[in-house]
């Protein structure tokens, strides 16, 4: 999810997520864990109410705590790019037109946002994009397969800028672990974030998994399949930096 910049965060005290029951295995990561995202009520305008009603049916998928077979989802057999929290949406359907021949699985928990997206979807006429509205933790632990993906996109996600709110933040090494588990070896993983405390973290976690291997020199030149948003061109006249990151799996691809 593109964080929100005057989110002042959660106290520390909050609830594990929904879905994270009291008997569930201690080893799984969201088990006892704290919330990377807050859950923002949001109005879903009438546009959006309109694509999930129209479009939900055949672009979502319900979350399960079992591997679908992605196949027979997305109706064919193509490189699979899983993105985390895609906001509004409008990246990844630019994306999505751009790579035809790629699939894309965005997660994402607020339901304006999957609404947008849709609507787009259907604007555009995309068929190689399929939504689950559900926390990324458990969708990667349960639905999606080891060795699975090509690729994982996490664009500008909550900062949570306050020191004491760090802990929250996504990437965090047994966060990224995972996803590592699930990239296939030569699959990549893409982050980007405008705000650069964060952005030395990232570099610092990714950099610090044995499993990965930085694509640059530090910081990576935007590639050119990651649109700049209206959001990062505000803050780039401002001379606001961003920096993206992209990691390999390492093995053979």
């Amino acid at each position: 999810m593109i964080h929100d910049p005057n989110d002042s965060g959660l106290p520390d005290d909050s609830p594990t997520p929904a879905g994270a029951a009291a008997g569930d295995e201690p080893n799984t990561l969201y088990h006892r864990r704290i919330r990377s995202f807050v859950t923002r009520a949001g109005r879903v305008s009438t546009g959006q109410r309109r694509a999930l009603d129209e479009f939900g049916p055949r672009f979502v998928v319900p979350y399960a705590p079992q591997q679908p077979d992605w196949t027979a989802v997305f109706g064919r057999e193509a490189p699979r790019v899983l993105e985390i929290g895609f906001g509004m949406g409008a990246t990844t359907a630019e994306i999505a037109a751009q790579r035809s021949g790629d699939d894309f699985l965005g997660v994402e928990v607020h339901e304006p946002g999957v609404g947008a997206l849709l609507k787009l979807i259907g604007e555009q006429s995309l068929t190689n994009i399929r939504i689950i509205q559900h926390d990324a933790v458990e969708v990667l632990e349960q639905m999606i397969a080891p060795d699975s993906l090509d690729g994982v996109h996490i664009f500008f996600p909550d900062p949570w800028h306050k020191a004491r709110h760090h802990k929250r933040r996504l990437i965090q090494p047994k966060f990224v672990a995972l996803l590592v588990s699930r990239l296939k070896p030569g699959a990549y993983l893409h982050c980007a974030t405008d705000w650069q405390n964060y952005a030395e973290q990232m570099l610092e976690v990714l950099g610090a998994d044995p499993l990965l291997e930085n694509t640059a020199d530090g910081y990576a030149p935007r590639p050119d399949y990651r649109p700049v948003t209206k959001f990062e061109r505000r803050g780039l006249r401002l001379g606001h930096g961003v920096w993206d990151l992209v990691f390999r799996k390492r093995g053979a691809a």
